[in-house]
């Protein structure tokens, strides 16, 4: 076991050389209309690799976790800015967590989504989802409750097709995916699995500034591509 952790230990130099590895397994929708949606903010710069190789558009969707009454780094859930929720039953029921409580958090992180979604996209309008192939794309996958609250969001706009898409994934997290989606890119599902940043040299959490900074290259990017044609 050991062994063959040493080898799957900095599978990727960064989140670069990721999004690189993941538009090559995506390749299959280079040229068609494809919208590829960051978790921000980890996911947005393999997003934004993913979409530059496949020539897609780029844009994020925010999922923010769901604490607990106990303490709000013991997530019991996902929300995104639409409403789309993932709970985790299991620890909802362990916890006696009440609904009254379930709607307040969810309706306070629904807030933050929202006001970080047009944060992040500094006033340009969301885009259309509707009859698109919408890849969703993070660093990672875990637990999958951010991922999975995210795909519930995307559902919701009636995507032609909808793909998570991650580097990296624990088995079961990708399996349990499968249910929402019409189909899971992970070129990588170490067993066992560790901590997401484990499986990368160089893992510092980007910016807010970052972020917004590959969302404007992306759209400059469209732009001029589309007055070339």
């Amino acid at each position: 076991m050991a062994d063959r952790m040493t080898l799957e230990r900095g599978l990727f130099r960064d989140r670069i050389e990721a999004g690189r590895l993941l538009a090559e397994c995506l390749a299959q929708y280079k040229g068609k209309d494809t919208v590829v949606l960051g978790i921000p903010r980890g996911g947005v710069p393999v997003a934004a690799e993913v979409a530059r190789g496949l020539g897609a558009q780029l844009d994020v969707i925010v999922a923010r976790k769901l604490g607990s009454p106990i303490s709000p780094e013991l997530a019991i859930g996902a929300v995104s800015a639409n409403g789309g929720r993932f709970l985790n039953e299991d620890v909802i029921r362990d916890l006696r967590v009440s609904e009254v409580y379930l709607r307040r958090v969810t309706a306070e992180q629904m807030d933050e989504a929202r006001r970080r979604e047009e944060k992040f996209r500094g006033g340009a309008p969301p885009p259309h989802l509707k009859d698109r192939v919408v890849i969703v794309v993070d660093d990672g996958l875990a637990t999958g409750a951010t991922m999975r609250a995210a795909l519930r969001s995307v559902r919701k706009a009636q995507p032609l097709k909808l793909i998570a898409a991650i580097p990296v994934g624990s088995r079961e997290a990708c399996a349990a995916l499968r249910r929402e989606v019409d189909e899971v890119i992970c070129p990588h599902q170490p067993d066992p699995f560790w901590a997401v940043g484990y499986f990368y040299i160089e893992f510092s959490p980007p910016q807010d500034s970052e972020v917004e900074q590959l969302l404007r290259e992306a759209r400059q990017r469209q732009a001029v591509e589309a007055a070339s044609t």
